[in-house]
């Protein structure tokens, strides 16, 4: 198959790195930068790989991996324009929820195929990208066995879900709690256990009870055993962001939540007081 990768970070990086190994066409699209992308992981072992590049998509091909982060979604797509997509799928691994129907009114709804990623990478240097995690899974949704299959001989765990929007909400409902209170603490995931359970608790159960509004079963013992595992020196992007001084992505995750919850007369405190002191750090959370 021949791929773009939008967003060359450390999923998208990733992702263009092993597709290409496994014999794929990879064109990634960015201003400049490496063409080739070493990767450093247990999992898949260190190695590079030779990629093409281009500021914009102009040659057709079968699919385009949307791996931009929320905060740069609007810039990114400008490089993707509707007319040189043809019959290419649009797969989106971005977090949250809202995306999806912002990208099925960008391009046609039927080449849009969302997909989530579990995996903890990082890019330490332009063309340098660390897996980190021993888990790294891909979830996609119904038209995109072709992709997954692809993906699949990469090897990563990659399962088809037929029902979309609770993909989104099965990592929604994990992720964005874990990255809302790690960020608000500026600590890992096993600082956060010992020093802010109660409010970790209440997290998951409000995200839970959001997404119930949605038509979604979410159970929160088992997203808290989940987290209960998790190594305790996971950090998260949007903590990484944080630090760093760059934008995070508070609106699609804790704006996106505060949202839902108030078309549906839920009241979620103390994601509302998490969400508010963080936009006072960088205030990015959109209202409408």
């Amino acid at each position: 198959m021949s791929f773009a990768v939008l967003g060359p970070g450390g999923v998208g990086g990733l992702l263009a790195a092993l597709l290409s190994r496994g014999g794929d066409r990879v064109v990634v699209l960015h201003d400049s930068g490496p063409r080739e992308i070493h990767v450093e992981s247990e999992r898949f072992g260190d190695f590079t790989a030779e990629v093409d590049t281009a500021p914009r998509l102009a040659a057709p091909v079968d699919a385009v991996l949307v791996t931009v982060k929320a905060t740069h979604l609007d810039d990114g797509l400008d490089r993707m324009p509707a007319a040189a997509l043809g019959d290419a799928l649009v797969i989106p691994f971005l977090n949250g929820i809202e995306h999806v129907e912002h990208l099925r009114r960008m391009y046609s709804a039927s080449s849009v195929v969302p997909a989530t990623i579990r995996i903890e990478t990082t890019k330490v240097a332009p063309g340098v990208i660390h897996h980190t995690s021993p888990f790294a899974m891909v979830d996609i949704g119904p038209r995109g066995e072709r992709v997954a299959a692809h993906l699949r001989v990469t090897g990563l765990d990659v399962r088809i879900k037929e029902d979309e929007m609770a993909m989104l909400w099965d990592k929604m409902a994990v992720l964005a709690p874990i990255a809302l209170i790690t960020t608000h603490e500026r600590a890992n995931i096993g600082e956060v256990r010992a020093r802010r359970r109660e409010d970790l608790e209440a997290l998951v159960r409000e995200f839970a009870s959001v997404a119930a509004a949605d038509g979604v079963a979410v159970d929160p013992l088992l997203n808290l055993a989940f987290i209960e595992k998790a190594p305790g020196t996971m950090e998260t992007s949007m903590q990484r962001d944080q630090a760093a001084g760059r934008q995070t992505e508070i609106d699609a995750l804790g704006g996106a939540l505060l949202r839902r919850a108030a078309k549906a007369g839920i009241q979620v405190p103390v994601t509302e007081r998490i969400v508010e002191d963080l936009a006072k750090r960088s205030p990015t959370i959109n209202s409408a």
